[in-house]
């Protein structure tokens, strides 16, 4: 059986996923490929480079928005750590604030093979509930002002894709740090972990962490969430392919990336 093992010891967020992904040996131009069925292609560039984060090479993925880089010169929004839920400040001038619905309605039309579709509508299904929840609002009303932006449309639909051209066929987390401090998102400053992305943990390992900084995003705590079957220590298996995968953030003493580990598992 072909294991997927996420190693976030520096949490986990949607770009740090596919980021090591790539680094592990998926395709960026099949990425690049399916996530063009979406049809909202004008709105991004995608860009993965090479980085060294504490000594470690790693792959950093960068979703570039298109409406964006033409105010300054080749901005570059993504997730980063500290703002991974506060997409709203920064896209209130443009009209990415899909809702749930029509998110659904776009990956269900996009003809993508249907492993990756059905992980990319569970992922989002993820998200909702938890914003639904959290909110008082049903499934039907979420806008993903925080999270419908098309980074992270393009960053779970591309877990999916890349998951399934890996041929994964089952994955295991180890617990997951949160990280500490405050963040500013929408509706005021909040300890860490974000209400949304403690309410997609449930039944997840947390991880203490000292380090004063968001590690786990909302994107991250769902892809981890409803991708892993199993949580704990490093499985039992022959190590195949190695990815680490850059977040944003830069910390002194410690590596802000996430490993995935690839092998079989009989």
């Amino acid at each position: 059986m072909r294991v997927l093992y996420l190693d976030c010891f520096s949490g986990i967020s949607g770009d740090m996923t596919i980021a090591a992904l790539l680094d592990a040996g998926a395709s960026l131009d099949l990425l690049e490929r399916e996530l063009n069925k979406l049809n909202i292609t004008s709105e991004y560039e995608l860009k993965c480079e090479k980085v060294i984060r504490n000594g470690i090479t790693s792959s950093k993925f960068d979703v570039i928005l298109l409406n964006e880089k033409n105010n300054s010169d080749n901005h570059v929004h993504t997730h980063t750590e500290e703002h991974a839920h506060d997409h709203a400040h920064s896209h209130n001038h443009d009209h990415h604030q899909r809702t749930y619905k029509e998110i659904v309605k776009m990956i269900n039309n996009a003809s993508l093979v249907d492993r990756a579709k059905e992980y990319a509508l569970a992922i989002f299904k993820k998200i909702g509930e938890a914003e639904a929840s959290i909110h008082g609002v049903s499934l039907e009303e979420v806008h993903f002002h925080e999270v419908g932006a098309v980074d992270s449309i393009i960053d779970i639909v591309g877990t999916a894709i890349l998951i399934d051209q890996l041929k994964i066929e089952r994955i295991i987390a180890s617990s997951v740090p949160v990280g500490s401090g405050h963040i500013h998102i929408d509706h005021g400053i909040y300890p860490v972990p974000a209400p949304a992305t403690l309410e997609m943990l449930r039944g997840v390992p947390i991880a203490t962490s000292n380090v004063h900084a968001e590690l786990t995003t909302p994107t991250g705590a769902a892809i981890v969430s409803v991708l892993s079957s199993d949580f704990g220590t490093f499985p039992e298996m022959k190590v195949n392919e190695i990815g680490y995968g850059a977040g944003t953030k830069i910390f002194t003493n410690h590596p802000n990336v996430l490993r995935v580990v690839i092998g079989d598992k009989e």
